[in-house]
């Protein structure tokens, strides 16, 4: 197995910072992702699945993301994913590419180009990169980095595709230990379970733990994940069972 972290650790970001402590968990590879994200002068990332044919939501296919949960919404409200060019592209190309919504729009044949400049617009997002990744098993995502600032060098371009493939296989490897190791719950994801066995919504969960509904739902669906159940009922009578909360 190929030790990641040590290659992580070791490399340099734009700012002459390293990335500080090892990465042996998802949170750990976001906060990465993040440092990477503001390094480079973006506001935010997405790993994102890349999505099938037959895929209507983009929030569904968001693996890890601080792209705010309004922007999901909005874009999965507006039936964007459909008639996406970036989706066209990273259905068909391995080759990363920047994007820019301005430009984009006019390349929409389902005519809501303008609804989509409004919400990358909104977000704060106009421009950014997709960087197609694989794990070892040759499964394909993408992790896209987006922002306001201006078109990225192809310097910075070779070395964002470097930080992209590196996280994401350390990410891979992360989610394979947790599916062999299925009672192994974050603190997070402990703490989102208690709160929704007291019977809190998503929404309130979010406003107790300062957590955007986007991340509280993220820990909650990993826990089912590890848990190997089918909905959150069942994740908490699971947790409950083996004693990870009371």
């Amino acid at each position: 197995m190929i030790d990641f972290s040590a290659d992580i650790t070791s490399l340099a970001l734009p700012n002459g910072r390293f990335i500080d402590g090892a990465i042996g968990n998802e949170d750990d590879v976001k906060r990465v992702l993040d440092q990477v994200s503001d390094a480079y002068g973006f506001r935010g990332f997405m790993v994102l699945a890349i999505p099938d044919s037959g895929c209507h939501s983009l929030a569904a296919q968001a693996l890890l993301t601080s792209w705010p949960a309004e922007f999901l919404r909005r874009y999965d409200s507006a039936g964007l994913i459909e008639g996406s060019p970036v989706i066209h592209r990273l259905r068909r190309s391995t080759i990363p590419f920047t994007y820019d919504a301005h430009l984009l729009a006019r390349r929409r044949m389902d005519g809501k180009g303008e609804a989509a400049i409004g919400v990358f617009e909104e977000a704060g997002m106009p421009r950014g990169v997709y960087l197609p990744v694989h794990d070892v098993k040759g499964g394909r995502a993408a992790i896209a980095f987006g922002g306001d600032r201006e078109v990225v060098s192809s310097d910075e371009m070779q070395a964002l595709n470097l930080w992209a493939g590196l996280l994401y296989s350390r990410l891979s490897e992360v989610r394979a230990r947790d599916r062999r190791r299925p009672g192994s719950l974050s603190r997070r994801e402990i703490e989102c379970l208690r709160w929704a066995a007291a019977g809190k919504t998503t929404v309130e969960m979010a406003r107790i733990m300062a957590l955007s509904e986007y991340t509280v739902n993220h820990y909650l669906n990993r826990a089912t994940r590890k848990l190997d159940s089918v909905n959150r009922v069942q994740t908490v009578a699971k947790a409950m069972r083996a004693g990870l909360i009371n």
